[in-house]
């Protein structure tokens, strides 16, 4: 039988193959995921529309456009709300994922949670549309309230994506310690602001939709850890 020399190499059986090797996978960047993410967003958007703009036909021929759009009012509030809600999450998520060069296992279920409440989100904005029709309080709060705790969900996971993309050292090298506490200190205005607005359904439901207009601005506004200028310095 002939032997195998060591100068030949290892058997076929024991070579170790680099294509999925460790320092590889640690090497992947989040393209895939952005792009997934992406369209999760995109696609929430077109459902979004769809739920919660139904026109009745007959009544539109009979009542006529004007007092079918005045009797749909909510729904364009909840429409609107949504929208921004929604968009200011996919500039929020463009920003982050500048800055997180490299993904794991862990990261991936984080951002996929993240995209499970964004993808609920035409739900309670359907919900909220058809309560703010009517005239009990309760349900009223109970819509608000369903719509508060979904923003929480995804404000809270995105916190949750910074803090494990830090631990694990997924973020660029660009990013240093005073650039990653303000951009966390930032972060914790959203689930703030989000878990006052489910509180204070108790109070009024309309202090609580109007609560989400302090988030849009406050995170479409620049600052830090977004799209600094060709003069800015992304290390402050």
């Amino acid at each position: 039988m002939k032997r195998l020399d060591k100068a030949e190499g290892e058997p076929p059986f024991k070579r170790r193959s680099t294509r999925f090797s460790r320092k590889r996978e640690q090497s992947r960047g989040s393209e895939r995921l952005e792009a997934f993410s992406d369209a999760v967003i995109a696609i929430v958007l077109t459902v979004l529309s769809v739920q919660l703009f139904e026109i009745d036909t007959h009544a539109l021929q009979q009542d006529g456009i004007a007092k079918v759009l005045l009797h749909e009012w909510p729904s364009l509030v909840a429409f609107v709300l949504t929208f921004l809600v929604v968009g200011q999450i996919w500039i929020t998520h463009h920003n982050l994922w500048r800055y997180i060069e490299k993904v794991d296992q862990v990261l991936l279920v984080i951002n996929l949670s993240l995209l499970l409440f964004v993808a609920i989100i035409p739900l309670p904005a359907r919900l909220l549309a058809e309560e703010l029709k009517s005239t009990n309080v309760v349900d009223q709060q109970a819509a608000a309230a369903c719509y508060a705790a979904t923003a929480l969900g995804q404000a809270v996971l995105f916190n949750l994506c910074l803090w494990w993309a830090h631990r694990r050292r997924l973020l660029s090298d660009a990013v240093n310690e005073d650039l990653y506490r303000a951009i966390r200190r930032r972060y914790l205005f959203g689930p703030s602001i989000y878990l006052f607005a489910l509180l204070v359904v108790l109070i009024s439901p309309w202090i609580s939709i109007i609560s989400y207009l302090g988030v849009v601005g406050l995170y479409v506004w620049p600052g830090a850890g977004d799209l600094p200028s060709e003069d800015a310095d992304t290390s402050l």
